[in-house]
C-alpha cells in the first residue's frame, strides 16, 4: 500500500487505519499501566478483578447490574469474581436504602489505600505520556481525539 506525501512539509500522511492502529495501541498501553498501578504489587489479582475494582474505584456504590452493563459480561461470571474480591477484603457491600434487594458495593479501606498509589502512578504516567509537548500540542490532541471520539459515536 502506496502512502500519500503532504505537498506542504514532505511528511508521509497516514491513513485512517494506522491512525486507528495508533491510537489502540496508545489505548492498550494506557490501559496496562493502568492495571498495573491499581494491582499496587497485588500479584494475586487477575486482570478482570483489577478492571472490577477500577469500575467501584470510580463508581463506588454501584450494583452488579450496573457493573454488568458496564462491562457487558456474564452476570454469573462477575458475581463468582465480586464475591471473591470481598473475601480478599478488597470491596464491602451494602444494601441499599431504598430497594433491600439490591446491593451496593465499596472498595474497602485497603483498596482505597491502593487507588491512592494507582492515582499517583496514573499521573506520572500521564506526565510521561505528554512529556514534550507544549500546552498548545496538548490542547490540539485533546481537540483531535474528542473528534476522532465523536466520529465513532455517529457510527453505528
Amino acid at each position: 500500500m502506496r502512502k500519500s506525501v503532504d505537498n506542504v512539509n514532505g511528511k508521509v500522511a497516514a491513513d485512517p487505519g494506522t491512525l486507528l492502529d495508533a491510537v489502540q495501541a496508545v489505548a492498550h498501553l494506557v490501559r496496562s499501566r493502568q492495571l498495573q498501578a491499581l494491582r499496587g504489587g497485588q500479584e494475586g489479582l487477575t486482570p478482570l478483578e483489577t478492571r472490577v475494582l477500577f469500575y467501584f474505584a470510580h463508581h463506588p456504590g454501584s450494583s452488579l447490574r450496573e457493573l454488568t452493563e458496564h462491562s457487558g459480561r456474564d452476570k454469573g461470571q462477575l458475581g463468582r469474581l465480586v464475591g471473591g474480591l470481598r473475601e480478599h477484603g478488597w470491596l464491602r457491600a451494602e444494601s441499599d436504602e431504598v430497594d433491600r434487594r439490591v446491593t451496593r458495593f465499596f472498595l474497602t479501606d485497603e483498596a482505597l489505600k491502593q487507588q491512592q498509589s494507582m492515582l499517583k502512578q496514573r499521573r506520572l504516567l500521564a506526565d510521561a505520556a505528554v512529556q514534550g509537548l507544549s500546552a498548545a500540542e496538548r490542547q490540539q490532541l485533546a481537540a483531535l481525539l474528542e473528534q476522532v471520539r465523536a466520529n465513532l459515536e455517529k457510527v453505528g
